[in-house]
């Protein structure tokens, strides 16, 4: 298969400490990946190297099937065609906002180039911006221009670090849904990077989750939300409670709860302790004045609320409908949603 991307086993080190280590990622022609992780797994580091910003240490990184570095042979930034996008906009303060749009236009007549900066100012919608300057735009629309400009040389392959950490909450998911349509319109291969799941979610078609320099899983969202190889994948994505089991059979564990079905992702005997993934909405709570366990936390979050209850010695969280809101200290019962639980 010919990718937009690939790279084999790419590692990268600084002052002889591992940054990246053996690292194979494909990413298909119109795919947005997004690089989750926490500050510090090597997310940057890997755009940085992908763009020929940072030598391989070894691996190989293809561009449409061509070889751009291989550790040895480094094909320069400026040849590679990539396009970045940064968390501060990288704008030129001096240039209008058409003049910052058309900066990276080379080899066209002026007509030509203004025809793609009009192109490229409808595209974001900005149609009658063109002559402000950055300082008199909002956030959101300064990000719009700094896609404009990355957009308007048709760049093979487009970079994405933290494009969206500087804007308004409010406007933000707006903004990441319209970016995201534009790009799949366009067929734009992009990488973007973030530490936030929620911008992950809306934004990528695929993730790769990283950790220490590796990728931990690479694949549809829902994939590795629904069926993480690890807790730490796990815990990345969302809330987890982790339920103490028995392995007795191919399917079944044994738990507080009673006999539960799931599916190791790992080798686990017979017999043998174990922990099962339960997200706090499959953990159900409902009023029960003879029960004995109790809502210990509550948190209200607009349409759910986020409790902490306590069961045979353990805390385990759980997420229901603010509609019919239970009370601190309130009596409760428990039933599992056991549908496509996880044993690690």
């Amino acid at each position: 298969m010919s990718y937009a991307l690939s790279i084999q086993n790419l590692t990268y080190k600084y002052n002889s400490q591992i940054v990246l280590k053996c690292l194979s990622l494909d990413i298909q022609h119109g795919e947005i990946v997004c690089l989750l992780g926490a500050s510090g797994c090597g997310k940057t580091t890997l755009l940085k190297a992908i763009a020929g910003l940072l030598p391989l240490s070894s691996g190989v990184i293809r561009l449409n099937c061509m070889v751009v570095d291989d550790g040895i042979n480094r094909l320069p930034p400026e040849k590679r065609n990539i396009g970045m996008i940064f968390q501060d906009y990288a704008l030129f303060p001096h240039l209008t906002v058409s003049e910052n749009i058309a900066f990276g236009l080379r080899n066209m007549n002026q007509k030509t180039k203004m025809h793609r900066v009009d192109e490229m100012l409808l595209l974001v919608h900005l149609s009658g911006y063109g002559e402000r300057f950055p300082h008199q735009l909002s956030g959101g629309q300064q990000q719009r221009v700094a896609v404009a400009r990355s957009l308007a040389y048709k760049p093979d392959l487009l970079l994405l670090d933290e494009p969206f950490s500087n804007i308004d909450t409010q406007v933000k998911y707006d903004l990441i849904t319209d970016i995201r349509k534009l790009f799949k319109a366009q067929g734009v291969t992009a990488i973007f990077v973030t530490h936030s799941r929620e911008e992950a979610f809306i934004f990528s078609d695929k993730m790769a989750i990283m950790n220490y320099g590796v990728i931990e899983q690479y694949g549809l969202a829902s994939d590795l939300y629904r069926y993480p190889l690890s807790k730490f994948v796990a815990d990345c994505l969302g809330g987890t409670n982790y339920f103490p089991a028995k392995r007795l059979s191919k399917f079944q564990y044994q738990t507080d709860f009673g006999l539960i079905k799931a599916k190791a992702h790992r080798n686990i005997s017979f017999g043998t302790e174990c922990e099962l993934l339960f997200r706090p909405q499959q953990v159900k709570i409902t009023s029960d004045k003879n029960s004995n366990i109790k809502i210990l936390e509550k948190t209200f979050m607009g349409e759910q609320c986020y409790y902490i209850i306590e069961a045979n010695g353990k805390y385990i969280s759980s997420v229901s409908s603010s509609r019919e809101m239970l009370d601190l200290g309130q009596k409760v019962s428990v039933k599992l949603d056991v549908k496509d639980i996880i044993a690690f």
